[in-house]
C-alpha cells in the first residue's frame, strides 16, 4: 500500500512539475508578444540575431536538404519503376519536400543548432548574474534578450525553409535526370505543375510557428538554469530535446487542421 501511494505522490508532483513547464512558457510567450510591440525595437540586435540564425545556418541546412531531396527520389524510384512511373518522382518529391520535410527538417537543424545556442548562451548570463545585472540597471531581460532572437527566428525559419524546399527538390532533380534519364525541362514541369499555393504556405505557416517554438523554449531554459555548468549543460539538453518534441508534435497538428479539418 505504501508503494502505491508512493507511486501516485510521484507522478502528481511530475504532473504538477509539468503544469509549472507550461505556465512558465506561455507567461513568457506572453511576455515576449507584449514587449515586441512597444517601441523601441532593437534592429541592430534583431539584424544581428538574424545574420547568426539565418546566415549561418545556411551550409549545414544546404547539405541536408541536398541529401533528404536525393533520397527521398531514391526511395520513390525504387516503388515506382516497379509500375513503369518514374515520371511522377519529381511530384512526390516536390509535394514531399514543400508540405512536410522542408519545413520540418529546417526546424530540427535550426532547434538542434540555434535553439542550443540560445539556451546555453543565456543560461551562462544566469549562472553569472548578468541577467540580474540587467535588471539593476532597469534593462528588461525580456526585451533585451528574449525579443531579438524571438523576432529573428520567427523571420528567418521561413526563409530558411524556402531555400530549404528548392535545395530539397534539385536534391531529387539531380537523381531524376542524371541517374533516371528524365528530361530537364519534363522533370521540372512535374516538380512544379501539382503544387498549388496551399501546399507552399501550410509549409511557410509551419515554420513560422517552429520558429517560435525553438525560440522560446530556448530562451525559457537559458532562464531557468541552476547553477554551474552542468546546469548550463542540462538547460542546453533540455531545450533541444524539448523543442523536437514540440516541433514535431506541431507538425502533426497542423497537418491535421490543413488537410483533413478543413
Amino acid at each position: 500500500m505504501q508503494r502505491v501511494i508512493e507511486f501516485w505522490v510521484k507522478v502528481g508532483e511530475r504532473f504538477i512539475s509539468f503544469l509549472e513547464y507550461i505556465g512558465g512558457v506561455v507567461t513568457l510567450l506572453a511576455q515576449t508578444l507584449l514587449w515586441v510591440v512597444v517601441p523601441p525595437l532593437k534592429g541592430k540586435r534583431i539584424i544581428q540575431q538574424m545574420s547568426v540564425i539565418g546566415w549561418e545556418s545556411l551550409p549545414i541546412v544546404s547539405l541536408i536538404a541536398l541529401f533528404i531531396g536525393i533520397v527521398l527520389a531514391l526511395q520513390s524510384a525504387y516503388q515506382l519503376q516497379k509500375l513503369s512511373a518514374d515520371i511522377y518522382i519529381a511530384s512526390l518529391v516536390s509535394l514531399s519536400v514543400t508540405r512536410e520535410i522542408g519545413p520540418v527538417i529546417t526546424a530540427l537543424v535550426v532547434a538542434g543548432r540555434v535553439g542550443a545556442a540560445i539556451a546555453a548562451e543565456l543560461g551562462t548570463m544566469k549562472v553569472t548574474e548578468q541577467i540580474d545585472a540587467l535588471e539593476t540597471l532597469a534593462a528588461n531581460p525580456v526585451k533585451y534578450l528574449v525579443v531579438p532572437r524571438f523576432v529573428a527566428t520567427t523571420l528567418m525559419l521561413p526563409i530558411l525553409t524556402i531555400y530549404a524546399d528548392y535545395i530539397g527538390i534539385f536534391g531529387g532533380y539531380l537523381f531524376g535526370v542524371y541517374k533516371l534519364k528524365i528530361g530537364s525541362s519534363l522533370y521540372w514541369r512535374m516538380s512544379y505543375e501539382p503544387l498549388i499555393l496551399k501546399d507552399v504556405f501550410t509549409g511557410l505557416i509551419k515554420s513560422v510557428f517552429f520558429g517560435m517554438i525553438i525560440a522560446i523554449i530556448g530562451c525559457y531554459e537559458g532562464f531557468r538554469a541552476q547553477e554551474g555548468a552542468e546546469g548550463v549543460g542540462r538547460a542546453t539538453t533540455l531545450a533541444v530535446v524539448t523543442s523536437f518534441i514540440l516541433i514535431i508534435a506541431a507538425d502533426c497538428l497542423f497537418t491535421t487542421l490543413f488537410y483533413f479539418a478543413f
